[in-house]
């Protein structure tokens, strides 16, 4: 393991240093790991280990290559590890995301577009009068989503993608047990759209954070 994390941390000083970039082929193998002072098998754990973090992409025939290097590419294996967190640790999702959402919304009334904004209201209004639980967990789902792509900031919409898996338990279970779940989500989720239509970025973060909060609370008196 010390060999191949040697080789991990060589491949990435050649990409943060620019002798790598995103898109380039790598070496052939035997060159690649003769440049680095490595074994062939060191090298090859390395590679294989960079490409399951979508830092390489291992080309079958072709070679290997940087991949793009973005955001929402790199952070996919964040959704792999939240996928095995434990139920007592929903609450720390939670409070991650009541430290995101509300920055991503602050943005998002700042950079959304007017058609944007609207496709946001229809979302809402898309639930009808008397949404089953299921219903308005992905329709808030979609919603939240909506919000952080309008952040405009794909590191950040990647970071909250990655994080409402463990909470959307959570979210059902309130909208079951909890009177008023259900209506007060709604008005929640409008008051939030209303901000954003009204360009205020410091009310439509106090919403969010009000939102999230809300469910946070819930949780910690349920648990």
């Amino acid at each position: 393991m010390a060999l191949t994390d040697a080789a991990i941390d060589k491949i990435k000083e050649m990409i943060v240093s620019g002798a790598l970039g995103p898109g380039d082929r790598l070496p052939k193998e035997a060159d690649l790991a003769e440049r680095l002072g490595l074994s062939r098998n060191s090298l090859r754990e390395a590679v294989k280990a960079l490409s399951i973090i979508k830092v390489l992409d291992v080309r079958q025939g072709d070679g290997t290559y940087v991949t793009s290097l973005s955001p929402d590419l790199l952070l996919e294996s964040l959704s792999f590890v939240v996928d095995f967190h434990r139920d007592d640790t929903v609450l720390q999702f939670l409070e991650v995301r009541r430290i995101l959402e509300p920055a991503a919304t602050a943005l998002a009334s700042r950079r959304m577009s007017d058609p944007e904004i609207a496709k946001l209201q229809r979302v809402l209004d898309e639930l009808g009068p008397s949404p089953s639980v299921e219903a308005l967990v992905a329709n808030d789902l979609e919603f939240h989503r909506a919000i952080a792509a309008g952040s405009g900031n794909a590191a950040l919409c990647s970071l909250i993608d990655g994080l409402s898996g463990p909470t959307t338990r959570a979210r059902i279970w309130r909208g079951l047990t909890q009177e008023g779940a259900v209506e007060r989500t709604r008005e929640q989720h409008q008051a939030i759209v209303d901000a954003i239509t009204a360009r205020e970025p410091d009310l439509a973060r106090s919403w969010a954070t009000v939102h999230i909060a809300g469910v946070e609370e819930w949780l910690r008196q349920a648990l």
